[in-house]
């Protein structure tokens, strides 16, 4: 046994083998040690290899998945080992001690889960490949839970974005890709072929060519190829469910980098989970699918004027009908997750429950469908979407007439197929029924012939049916003529068979065994219906989470009187009233009320310069501005009074930074990191919101800095943008930048006290109020007090020099390094002649210096 384990350990390469034996899965050597230690099972030993013991674990197979789970999430892939033959099969192969054949069925690992139990319901599931192609890198992604592929082509620049935006579960790349700067499994560099890929993308779906998919490039075609081998792979030669794959677009989604994604704390708060997300506070959807969606949505808004409008006009159509929508939810409510069942089923990994999801789904979209059609003010989405609702009749009544109402989600016990489906199977049913009440007239007759009345007809999976008896009575029964025959003894009891006995459990065996066979032919014919009208249930699955997608954000934007925003293609953003999602949700969690602020950035006032106090609100007003851009271009209602969204193409935002220790990254470096990917990419239609620019280093570097980012996204970038800081001698930019302007957040101190407005006020602000915080935090006085001193001696000496900016007025915006490289011999050339008293040089003196300044005009020493 140990060597057919370690042949298929081999193969498992760095998996942990899960090694079927009867009902667990075992674990030996390495493996168990890291299995014990992560499922907090005991540890124990089985045998000897090498003069030592093995160590051994193992979990019961009905439990595996919940074990699965939890190794998955710990970052370890499993290899799952069966038995590929029956106990009696191998003793026919080669005689009674021939070990059952095993091999490994499947590799689990986190972008290949289908299951349940090892999904997360309201989060897609997403694999992806990368790979490089003539300077292109290719993208293939897919979720294998419900079919969707999708295939992208971008920069390596843009890579990063990218995948932030995809957030994959695991990723795959050739060996050496990037050098090892992204978290991927390597795979040879052989099958991220694009001839391949194309190959095996036109065999996976039965089609000639792939013209009627959509355009593809090689990198994307690569990146496909590499992505299917590896599904391949982990399946051992079954692909699980892929829909036709889908072009991305370039430029047709909001581009947000890996910062800008984790400061919005768009699907993931700072802390790590959901709670305190964006998502968190707009998620109001009823299905687990609808959830998936809305975070895809999210994660990708949309730059397509005629698309986000469509999905505004249907949200919009449902928030101003609350019976359509209450009744839309609630018939949404009732369906189950359509899109994951089927991935299941046509993955073969499907369940008698699973066939009754998608019937039970199927019938909903019908209802869901009837209830749209009937209104006649529909707007264009819903229009589209009604043709993918309908269609189903003929599987959902098969699957009505065949199935039980409530499917069990194991097949191998039967009972699934509902009666009257099939009068064979009616009959081999009734047939083992009459047979169970044989037995149980069987027993009562032996009670009288006995005498005994603890006598008792048992069953199980060893004996099968048999006779039982307290010790006491066995001996009238092991009489030669008694019709008994000893089986057992146990402790306290003695087991027995008789020949009636013995042939009815013969006729319900059989009749039995006949019945399961009967139902698991009709299982793979279900399947096979299933299978046949895979690409037709998938668009329904996708059409009710559309329909859950916008009935959530109508909710939402009831819920919290959020308004239905504007988008225009011009560069400008007007909003009244705006709120932050999630602040407002969290204050209103405590009864306090948020307070809402207007921004306009508009071409001749596009870039606002924001100070104020710390814990002022200017951090929350630059993100709240920036969601409610994301939400407008997700199409959804926004937290404001009114909002009108000129279109964004990438949205930054550079708000908050901590150490990268991982890439040996001071806060600092983290800051100019993300400073300089902005000022690189951000282009007139861009959106940018900046808090505290140069914070991280000394004052004059700081100043200088923010001073300088300040001039190039106003003069080079041009975007909007929102400006927040400390420094507040970058007031003096709105003398020289036109479309900058002054703006703080109100603070007022009250009787030694600080008090905190959050609000919005035209003009620089007056100061800081460091100090105030720094008591409010609890500080200590005698700390404070001695600040206050501190900061009275300096503030006396800006006084007197001019401050920090004296200076600045005459410089020059946008200095070109080279220029100012020019400038040193320039103005060392100017002091010498400014030094010279031409009337008392000789003209051979005059000669002399003319020669000595022009060396030093070419850069040599004078």
């Amino acid at each position: 046994m140990m060597a057919q384990y370690i042949a298929l350990k081999q193969q498992a390469g760095g998996s942990l083998l899960f090694y079927r034996m009867g009902d667990f899965f075992e674990l030996f050597f390495e493996d168990a040690k890291i299995a014990a230690g992560v499922l907090d099972i005991a540890l124990t030993s089985r045998g000897e290899h090498d003069g030592a013991p093995i160590p051994m674990c193992g979990v019961p197979v009905h439990a595996a998945e919940a074990y699965l789970a939890r190794l998955i999430r710990a970052g370890c892939q499993v290899a799952i080992a069966e038995q590929t033959e029956s106990p009696a099969e191998a003793k026919k192969r080669g005689g009674s001690k021939t070990l059952v054949a095993r091999d490994i069925v499947r590799f689990v690992t986190a972008g290949t889960l289908t299951e349940d139990a090892l999904l997360e319901p309201r989060r897609a599931n997403v694999l992806a490949a990368v790979c490089e192609v003539r300077g292109s890198i290719g993208i293939a992604a897919c979720d294998i839970s419900t079919g969707r592929m999708e295939l992208e082509e971008c920069t390596a620049d843009g890579l990063g974005a990218a995948l932030a935006r995809l957030g994959p579960s695991e990723l795959v790349a050739p060996e050496g890709f990037a050098e090892g700067a992204y978290a991927a499994v390597p795979r040879a560099a052989a099958t991220f072929d694009s001839a391949r890929g194309e190959a095996r993308l036109r065999e996976v779906h039965g089609v000639a060519t792939l013209d009627g998919f959509g355009a593809f490039s090689r990198a994307m075609l690569s990146a496909a190829g590499g992505l299917i081998e590896y599904l391949d792979h982990a399946g051992r030669g079954k692909l699980p469910f892929l829909l036709p794959p889908v072009v991305r677009e370039t430029g047709a989604h909001m581009a947000m980098d890996e910062a800008t994604r984790a400061s919005l704390e768009i699907l993931s708060s700072s802390t790590g989970g959901r709670k305190g997300s964006l998502i968190e506070a707009v998620d109001r959807c009823v299905t687990s699918a609808g959830a998936r969606l809305l975070a895809e949505d999210l994660s990708a808004p949309l730059t397509g004027l005629a698309a986000i409008r469509a999905r505004l006009e249907l949200v919009s159509w449902l928030h101003d009908d609350p019976l359509l929508r209450g009744d839309l939810r609630a018939r949404l409510r009732a369906a189950p997750d359509l899109g994951r069942a089927l991935g299941r089923v046509v993955a073969g990994r499907g369940s008698p429950r699973d066939l009754g999801q998608l019937r039970d789904g199927l019938g909903e979209a019908r209802r869901v469908q009837g209830l749209i059609a009937a209104r006649a003010d529909r707007p264009a989405l819903a229009d589209a979407l009604l043709p993918a609702l309908a269609g189903h009749g003929a599987l959902i009544d098969l699957f009505a007439r065949a199935l039980v109402p409530a499917p069990p989600t194991e097949r191998a016990q039967g009972g699934f197929i509902a009666e009257g489906y099939d009068a064979a199977l009616d009959e081999l049913r009734r047939m083992a029924g009459n047979s169970r009440r044989a037995i149980a007239a069987l027993e009562a007759k032996y009670r009288d012939e006995t005498g005994v009345a603890a006598l008792k007809i048992r069953h199980n999976g060893v004996l099968g049916y048999f006779i039982e008896v307290p010790a006491r009575h066995a001996d009238r029964m092991m009489a030669s003529d008694s019709g008994f025959t000893h089986r057992q003894t146990m402790a306290g009891a003695v087991r027995f068979n008789a020949l009636a006995l013995h042939e009815e459990a013969s006729r319900i065996a059989e009749a039995g065994g006949h019945a399961l066979a009967a139902e698991e032919a009709h299982f793979e014919d279900l399947v096979a219906s299933a299978v046949k009208a895979r690409e037709a249930i998938a668009a329904t699955a996708a059409a009710l989470a559309r329909l859950d997608v916008a009935a959530g954000q109508a909710e939402r934007a009831a819920e919290g009187g959020w308004s239905l925003p504007r988008v225009v293609d011009e560069p400008r953003l007007a909003i009244t009233g705006g709120r932050h999602p999630v602040v407002e949700a969290a204050l209103a969690a405590k009864g306090e009320r948020f307070v809402a602020n207007d921004c306009v950035l508009v071409p001749d006032d596009r870039l606002w310069l924001i100070g104020g106090p710390n814990m002022g609100g200017k951090s929350t007003f630059l993100r709240q501005n920036a969601l409610i851009v994301l939400l407008a271009q997700a199409g959804g209602f926004v937290p404001a009074q009114s909002a009108t969204v000129g279109l964004v193409d990438r949205l930054f935002s550079r708000v908050g930074a901590s150490d990268n220790l991982a890439r040996g990254r001071s806060t600092f470096m983290v800051e100019m990191v993300e400073t300089a990917a902005i000022l690189a990419q951000a282009t007139p239609r861009s959106f940018v919101i900046l808090d505290e620019v140069g914070r991280g280093t000394s004052t004059y570097d700081g100043l200088a800095l923010a001073w300088a980012v300040a001039e190039a996204v106003h003069g080079g970038n041009r975007c909007r943008c929102l400006f927040a800081t400390h420094y507040h001698e970058l007031a003096r930019l709105a003398e020289t930048c036109e479309a900058l302007s002054l703006h703080h957040v109100r603070a007022r101190e009250w009787k030694g006290d600080l008090v905190l407005l959050h609000e919005l006020a035209d003009g620089p602000a007056d100061k800081s109020y460091g100090l105030a915080v720094a008591r409010l935090a609890g500080v200590p006085a005698p700390v404070v007090k001695r600040a206050r001193a501190v900061l009275d001696k300096l503030d006396k000496g800006r006084a007197a020099t001019g401050g920090l900016a004296a200076g600045l007025d005459d410089l020059p915006l946008f200095a070109a390094i080279q220029h100012e490289a020019e400038e040193a011999p320039v103005d060392a050339l100017r002091e010498r002649l400014g030094a010279l008293d031409l009337d008392a040089l000789s003209p051979r003196e005059a000669l002399d210096v003319l020669y000595q300044l022009k060396r030093a005009a070419e850069g040599a020493a004078p």
